[in-house]
């Protein structure tokens, strides 16, 4: 069974922690210094918020799968309907070891499947500089390459979560 995916930039990370504790009525299952998560049962959610975007908001939707069959037949659903896929393969990234790929709607709203495969102790462990890696979702539907987006626009100074004090390794 698929788990629905929702990940929020936060600008206070501690009022939205206190927020989301009373709207879900559970406090988040990880807390991190820029991060918290629910693994909700009741609706079955993962819902994450964090402060490592350039604005507050909608980061990415996505479906988190319990198995590596389910995320197989996801990625081939995207594929099937001919949509522009950026498969990272295993990667780290949010605090945990994941295999993925990313999609794009035509609103520009990025679509993260994944299956967790463990928890990791920092938000990224990828020593790969930024354009080398592909943690994050894809700049747009129109793109139909399989370049990342965490790569930099040449007069940015931020990383693809739009953070300029983020390390270049980081990710979304």
């Amino acid at each position: 069974m698929k788990r629905f995916h929702v990940h929020v930039h936060v600008e206070d990370l501690q009022a939205s922690i206190q927020f989301y504790n009373r709207l879900f009525a559970a406090n988040p299952t990880r807390v991190e210094a820029d991060y918290a998560k629910w693994m909700l049962d009741d609706p079955k959610v993962n819902f994450a918020i964090s402060t490592r975007g350039n604005k507050p908001g909608l980061d990415h939707l996505g479906f988190q799968t319990e198995s590596a069959e389910e995320l197989a037949q996801l990625k081939a659903q995207a594929q099937g309907a001919d949509m522009a896929l950026l498969d990272e393969g295993e990667t780290t990234c949010c605090y945990a070891r994941s295999e993925k790929h990313w999609i794009t709607d035509p609103q520009g709203i990025a679509w993260e499947h994944f299956h967790t495969l463990g928890d990791i102790p920092v938000f990224n462990e990828s020593t790969q500089a930024v354009s080398e890696s592909a943690c994050c979702a894809p700049a747009s539907s129109a793109a139909k390459s399989a370049a990342p987006c965490c790569t930099p626009a040449p007069t940015a100074k931020a990383n693809c979560c739009g953070t300029a004090n983020a390390p270049s390794s980081s990710c979304c």
